[in-house]
Parts: structure tokens; C-alpha cells; sequence
């Protein structure tokens, strides 16, 4: 291409956006370093400090935490004074970098991430045969993740709002209703329900054997065992019937048959019972989710949900940013006859299905 065809401006603009990426890809491993090392922890509150002094309230190497600190502050994550040569972590940043039970928390997310770089050869040959790739078959960091990743949403958001925004499900919950957790995946969303309603029962289910493991020792740690029964079971074939209330948590999309799992919900559900479906926000046009919200959640479902639904039987692969209009089709092909959309966030859509 000659050079007359090129629109420089353009070029240089774009060449400035690579490069702005390649320095966020770069620094996603200083990330996970920060927090690993309680590096943003050491900051958070206290002011501006040298990096010696961030150095010895995290207990690591002066020299390294003074090259991480200039790139956190090339980023923007933290300020820098060249008078003092002190970095500041500021209180709103510190709600996303240092204080895990903020609903702002993003660094479990660089843990999910670095999972990714370990699955890069099961995920290309899961591009090349179509076959896809189970949610099993990942690195565990995915796992623990994805679960410290919702916890602080769930916790902000699922008793306080997304509860109340089905019609009679709270009361019912504080009268003792009976709960299934489809796809529960280390138990969060479980555990958090059992403890705000303690006159509930729950059961957990998921295909994945390690994360129902990982649930139970979190309800133990959390003293609500007595409530939650956890078990291996799949969406389409989880026991039990009259629940009165089915969730599942940023799941169907993922499912190889999520028509199957919503008919089986319906034959489980009391016949007043509510399906809460969560799914990750999305609009339901290709061009309105082509923003950093879209572009985060096509990432995500471009290498674990699509694969994971790939490699299911039926493989429908809606992926993560199917759609309120999307979910609702599928949802009344199960059966369902009144689907509504409950409530929302900037991360998650919110419906409500009933028989």
C-alpha cells in the first residue's frame, strides 16, 4: 500500500491505542504482584510515601517496588510528587485496589486472566477444531478468580436489591423457603443467601467437583453448613422439586443447553416459584455493547464461555453478551411464560422468570 493511502492522522491514533493496551497487558502481572506482595494495602490511607517506605510496610525489595510504583504511576493507578518523590494511592482507587470487600474490587479479575496465558494451547486448538473447551478443563486460577471476582458484587447487590426486585421472594426467604443454586461454582452467591436468611434451606449445585469441594469448606468458614446442601449435579438433571426460588449466577450463557436447563428448572420450580436468572450486562444489539464493558465481556466470552458451551452437548454457545431479548427466547423455550427484567447494574442484567 503506497504511502499517499494512509491517513496518517488516523494511524498515529491507532498506533497510540496499541500502545496503551500493550502497556495494560504488560502491567497486568504487576497487578497480581500488588496484590500478592499487599502492595496497594500498604498504600491504601496512608498518604504519600517513598518507595522505601512502601518497601517496608509490605516487606519487599526497595528496588522493585520503586520500578512497580513508576509503572502504577505511568498508569494512572497512583499519583507521583517529583518534589517529595512520594506515591500516593488515592481513597477511590484504593476501593478497587485495596479493600477486598469493596464492590469495586477488580484485582481478583488479574487472577482469572493469568489463567488464561496457561490455557493458551487448549484454547487455540479449541479454535481451530470448534470443539470448544469445558470450564473444568481451565487453570484453577480461573476458578478462584471468577469467585473473588463476584463475591464483592453479589454481597453489595443480591439481598440488598436483587432480591427485593422479584416480587415476594424476600418474604418468603425470611419465612423459610427452599433454594437451589444451579451452577454455583464455589458457593458465594450460596453462602451470602444463607447467612441473610437463616429460616431458608439452600442447595448448591455444580458439575465441577473441585468448586462444590471449595463451597462447602466456605460454608464451614461462614458457620452456615447447617443450611446448604452442596452437590455435583449438572443444570439439566439437579435434584429435587418445589424450590421456591432457582438462581443461577452469570452461568446459562455459558450452558451447552440452556433451553434443556431452563425446561428443568421448570419442572423443579413450586408452581408460585421464581427462576432469578443473572447474566453478565448486555445489550442486544452487536453495536450498542461495543464499548469497554462489551469489549471486556466479549473477551472473556470469546475464551471461556463460548468454549465452555462449545464443548457441551447441544453447544448453543450464546456467550456472555447475549442479550436481555436473547435469554428471554431461550428462557421461554424451556416453558416459561412470564420473563422480566427485575433489575439491573452496569455489569449485570437481572430477570425474573415464572411458570
Amino acid at each position: 500500500m503506497r504511502a499517499t493511502e494512509i491517513d496518517e492522522a488516523k494511524l498515529a491514533a491507532f498506533m497510540g491505542k496499541a500502545v496503551t493496551d500493550m502497556g495494560a497487558i504488560i502491567s497486568a502481572p504487576l497487578m497480581v504482584i500488588g496484590e500478592k506482595l499487599g502492595l496497594y494495602k500498604a498504600m491504601a490511607g496512608a498518604g504519600p510515601l517513598t518507595s522505601q517506605e512502601v518497601a517496608e510496610r509490605s516487606g519487599a525489595a526497595e528496588r522493585s517496588v520503586r520500578e512497580w510504583l513508576r509503572n502504577q504511576a505511568a498508569g494512572g493507578y497512583v499519583t507521583y510528587e517529583p518534589k517529595s518523590d512520594r506515591y500516593t494511592l488515592p481513597d477511590e482507587h484504593a476501593l478497587a485496589l485495596a479493600d477486598e470487600d469493596s464492590p469495586f474490587y477488580i484485582l481478583s479479575a488479574y487472577e482469572s486472566i493469568a489463567s488464561l496465558y496457561a490455557d493458551e494451547d487448549q484454547i487455540l486448538e479449541a479454535f481451530r477444531s470448534g470443539g470448544g473447551m469445558g470450564w473444568h478443563e481451565h487453570d484453577d486460577r480461573l476458578f478462584r478468580g471468577t469467585e473473588r471476582f463476584f463475591r464483592p458484587g453479589y454481597r453489595a447487590h443480591l439481598v440488598a436489591e436483587w432480591l427485593p426486585a422479584l416480587d415476594g421472594v424476600t418474604e418468603k426467604l425470611e419465612r423459610g423457603a427452599k433454594v437451589a443454586d444451579v451452577g454455583c461454582g464455589h458457593g458465594a452467591s450460596t453462602v451470602i443467601m444463607a447467612g441473610a436468611f437463616p429460616h431458608s434451606e439452600f442447595f448448591g449445585f455444580d458439575y465441577h467437583a473441585a468448586s462444590i469441594e471449595r463451597a462447602r469448606e466456605a460454608a464451614r468458614e461462614a458457620g452456615v453448613q447447617g443450611q446448604i446442601t452442596f452437590e455435583v449435579a449438572s443444570a439439566k438433571d439437579y435434584p429435587g422439586t418445589g424450590y421456591d426460588l432457582v438462581c443461577m449466577f452469570d452461568c446459562l450463557h455459558d450452558m451447552g443447553d440452556p433451553v434443556g436447563a431452563s425446561a428443568h428448572v421448570l419442572e423443579t420450580l413450586h408452581h408460585d416459584g421464581t427462576w432469578m436468572i443473572v447474566e453478565p450486562f448486555a445489550n442486544d444489539r452487536v453495536e450498542e455493547n461495543l464499548n469497554p464493558v462489551g469489549r471486556l465481556f466479549y473477551g472473556a466470552s470469546t475464551v471461556i464461555c463460548t468454549p465452555a458451551s462449545l464443548a457441551q452437548e447441544v453447544g448453543l454457545a450464546l456467550g456472555a453478551q447475549a442479550g436481555e431479548a436473547r435469554i428471554t427466547e431461550v428462557v421461554r423455550q424451556g416453558g416459561f411464560t412470564r420473563v422480566r427484567r427485575a433489575t439491573e447494574t452496569q455489569f449485570n442484567l437481572i430477570l425474573a422468570a415464572l411458570p
